[in-house]
């Protein structure tokens, strides 16, 4: 095992673009495959992560601390659990694939590969991060390279959709900046996560801010930090619009991850430090993942951009993740202590975001492909490519499959996890699951439509000479459709992998939390 491994994971990608921001600007494909490298290690320590990760323990493994600034008691503290390392195995392999989705990228070569290592960094942080202010630190470093990635290498309203990103995002961080600021000085001054899960939930109890409980004010600001990250509704107006100008790998790491770092933060910050709040406002959560799942849903069928279509996709199959975490409560005493409905939700979650990570990004690399060879992606522009395209139009079907929960693909089965979850909790959970059902029937009916006006029907004369998916393409493609299609067979490793740092995480919530009884 490499010595600090979790601080090679990080920093390996910086090493890249130090490298990269050393070769002359005309070494194009010297600079691509520094940056393949330096992603390709990363993955490669991933895995070792993974192999070595001790699934019987709940408790942060491959520890990492050291002062850094010991004025204000600021740590570099890393470490990872059942919760993170799902993320750590996908960030690595998403962005080793994004590089060669980068490959024709011809302009500004040296920044964009530069800058797209920098994000990767910032990403692989937050799930590493155990010290609040470094986790905030690595999620301000995603925002400026998104922010040119977007701006610089998109489409025709890439300004726009750059600016819009960046101020939405801006002002979640100054919410969560707020909230941390709040944590610290009323929990000891101390930044560090374990510390604030044990302090804080004690610390705010019984303080009154504004005429209201100091934990729903910190829960509040934190959770519209995170959620406009996943992005929540009404928090979502960003999302379409920058998918829809950014390119296909920024997509690609877009949906695959940044989009999970808000239920990410939602479960590692507010429910072990805020678990009383997590009563007080799992209704509401429910309620908003409902929204998600039926506003996505609806919006996506009446999109005739497929990249659009996706992108709301993207929002509904969010809203399935935060049915999921709601689930959390049916564990407590007054909810019949139903262990198996908060397991199956709270798995369901974790699961959810990762499925997701792989079909979202299968479905924006083949957004990518079409569009590169007809340079436009309106549904209704195509037909009959099937004919002409055979082997895209398999794999396609395939992901489409996937993305509508289809059994024996990935989705369905996270999907009906946060479904039980939720269903098992209490009768108005149970009208929200009911209801939430009717997504499934839209995601088909989107998925299909947009299926049968591409590839069906006689073939548009345009596009006789349309050449198939590429190799380079099926490289990227192949590695997402073959986990799909595992752990939509054989979910159990995965399961296996996060269950004891639910239990813990369950206990953490249920254990303070359900004495609660917040002003």
């Amino acid at each position: 095992m490499v010595s600090n491994i979790l601080s090679w994971l990080i920093w390996l990608p910086v090493a890249g673009m130090v490298a990269i921001l050393f070769i002359p600007r005309k070494k194009a494909d010297v600079i691509k495959i520094v940056a393949a490298v330096a992603t390709g290690l990363q993955l490669w320590l991933a895995i070792m992560v993974w192999l070595s990760f001790d699934t019987d323990s709940g408790i942060f493994q491959f520890t990492e601390n050291a002062s850094w600034i010991p004025s204000f008691n600021i740590n570099y503290a890393l470490g990872l659990d059942g919760l993170s390392l799902p993320m750590v195995i996908l960030t690595p392999l998403l962005s080793f694939l994004a590089i060669f989705l980068s490959w024709n990228i011809d302009k500004g070569v040296k920044g964009y590969f530069a800058l797209f290592l920098l994000l990767d960094t910032g990403m692989i942080g937050v799930f590493l991060a155990l010290d609040f202010f470094l986790f905030f630190v690595f999620w301000e470093v995603m925002l400026l390279p998104m922010y040119f990635l977007i701006g610089m290498w998109g489409g025709p309203q890439r300004e726009y959709a750059a600016i819009k990103f960046f101020l939405y995002t801006l002002i979640g961080s100054v919410l969560m900046l707020i909230a941390i600021l709040a944590l610290y000085f009323t929990c000891g001054h101390t930044f560090s996560i374990p510390e604030l899960m044990e302090i804080a939930p004690v610390a705010l109890e019984g303080s009154i801010w504004w005429g209201m409980s100091s934990i729903k004010v910190i829960w509040i600001l934190l959770f519209i930090g995170f959620a406009i990250k996943i992005p929540v509704f009404p928090f979502h107006t960003w999302l379409p619009l920058v998918h829809v100008e950014a390119p296909t790998a920024v997509s690609v790491i877009l949906a695959g991850v940044l989009l999970k770092l808000g239920i990410y933060g939602i479960l590692r910050i507010n429910y072990p430090l805020l678990p009383d709040a997590v009563f007080w406002f799992a209704g509401v959560l429910a309620i908003l993942g409902l929204i998600n799942v039926i506003w996505g849903a609806f919006c996506a069928l009446a999109q005739k951009d497929l990249k659009k279509l996706v992108a709301y996709s993207s929002i509904n199959h969010m809203g399935y993740a935060m049915l999921g975490m709601a689930a959390v409560i049916a564990a407590s005493s007054y909810l019949g202590e139903n262990y198996i409905a908060a397991q199956a939700g709270l798995s369901g979650a974790v699961f959810q975001m990762f499925n997701h990570g792989t079909i979202s990004a299968m479905l924006f690399i083949l957004v990518g492909v079409i569009y590169d060879r007809a340079h436009h992606r309106d549904i209704e522009g195509f037909g009959g490519i099937a004919k002409q395209m055979p082997v895209y139009a398999g794999i396609t079907l395939f992901a489409f499959m996937a993305g509508l929960g289809l059994p024996g693909l990935s989705g369905f089965i996270s999907e009906f996890m946060c479904f039980v979850g939720a269903f098992g909790t209490s009768p108005f959970f149970r009208t929200v699951v009911i209801i939430s059902t009717f997504g499934i029937v839209i995601n088909a009916a989107y998925f299909l439509s947009a299926y049968k006006k591409i590839f069906f029907g006689e073939l548009n004369q345009k596009y006789s000479s349309l050449p198939d998916i590429n190799g380079r393409e099926l490289f990227t493609l192949i590695p997402l459709a073959l986990i799909t299609l595992f752990l939509g067979v054989y979910p159990g490793p995965f399961l296996d992998m996060i269950k004891e740092t639910m239990t813990v995480l369950i206990d953490q919530v249920v254990l303070i939390g359900s004495f609660a009884h917040l002003p």
